[in-house]
């Protein structure tokens, strides 16, 4: 298959991105000519010298900024598939893991685990991000099929819901819990570390790589069920098999990152600006430009006031005019049918 220009350019981005990330972070004792020396020595043949410095900064690099950078990019490239999967499977473009009320049903099961260590905390995210999304199909479900409006106001009243839910939960935890799931909701990465790398890496991993392989079955179920039936496929069971692992995770990474919001709606758009409708070119490029775009952001919220702000509320200013506009154009196009 021959890449054109702008996807060499969405692959070959990331790289560069991500060591220039490690750069990025308030240090009073590290500035930015220490790491490059560190980094210029470790890519050398020649050891370096073990100094106080030196183990500094690699305290500061591989313990906090390299798990950090790792995560956030992982974590925007699952929201972003993740998201262009549900619009595909859904075929509506206003559809992602927070419109479904994915996100509010996978927040209210990590908190139910966080408030009772005991509960393990991705399972219960994963459950309840899929019972939130299986209730807005439910309740959007007529006769004649499932519209926009009525999916909309189903993931309205379901993530509604999950929220009044995840309330209870912070009303009725200990105290001193209570900070950590407040922070947590917001949406931030400001504790990453390398145990949520290893927690979450791999099965967003394994998820993403299932959706890439069913990447074309996802321009087929876009066409419509009996399209679908037509080529011999199982419309059933193909959607279930594009659900499970988009829920998945979408799930993971709020399990890791809290409710990290648009990202699943505004940046696939994006992504299809760019590249087309065609299913097989977007979920590759949502891979490398989700987890370039939410780096970006996540390197602007460390760095534009004295104290960090959690990413969530960047992303939630972004794609929120994104949406309204999304939502008005698909209105007009409603209206003129």
């Amino acid at each position: 298959m021959k890449l054109s220009f702008k996807e060499m350019v969405f692959y070959i981005i990331p790289l560069p991105l991500i060591v220039a990330s490690l750069f990025v972070g308030p240090s009073n004792v590290v500035n930015a000519r220490d790491i490059f020396d560190w980094l210029t020595r470790s890519l050398s043949l020649s050891p370096a010298p073990d100094t106080q410095n030196k183990q500094m900064v690699e305290a500061i690099v591989l313990g906090v900024r390299l798990p950090r950078v790792l995560l956030a990019f992982s974590i925007g490239s699952a929201l972003t598939v993740s998201g262009n999967s549900f619009q595909a499977l859904f075929r509506n473009p206003l559809v992602s893991p927070d419109i479904l009320g994915l996100s509010s049903g996978a927040a209210f099961g990590a908190a139910i685990a966080l408030a009772f260590p005991l509960l393990p905390l991705q399972p219960m995210a994963f459950v309840f991000g899929l019972l939130a999304v299986g209730l807005s199909y439910f309740l959007a479900l007529t006769r004649k099929g499932v519209s926009t409006v009525s999916l909309i106001l189903g993931g309205i009243i379901v993530s509604g819901i999950f929220t009044a839910l995840l309330t209870m939960v912070q009303f009725l935890t200990d105290p001193f819990k209570l900070q950590t799931i407040v922070h947590w909701t917001m949406g931030n990465l400001h504790n990453a570390s390398w145990s949520k790398v290893r927690s979450s890496v791999l099965p967003i991993l394994f998820g993403i790589g299932w959706l890439f392989v069913l990447r074309w079955r996802m321009n087929v179920i876009a066409l419509g069920d009996e399209e679908t039936r037509a080529v011999g496929l199982n419309p059933e069971k193909e959607k279930l098999l594009i659900l499970i692992p988009a829920t998945f995770i979408a799930s993971a990474s709020v399990a890791v990152a809290g409710m990290i919001g648009m990202v699943g709606l505004a940046v696939p758009h994006m992504v299809r600006m760019m590249t087309g409708p065609d299913n097989t070119k977007t979920q590759p490029v949502s891979i490398a430009f989700g987890g370039t775009f939410l780096l970006i952001v996540d390197n602007f919220s460390r760095t534009i006031t004295s104290f960090e702000i959690p990413i969530g509320i960047f992303t939630t200013l972004i794609g929120g005019p994104f949406f309204i506009y999304l939502l008005k154009k698909s209105l007009m196009v409603y209206r003129e049918l």
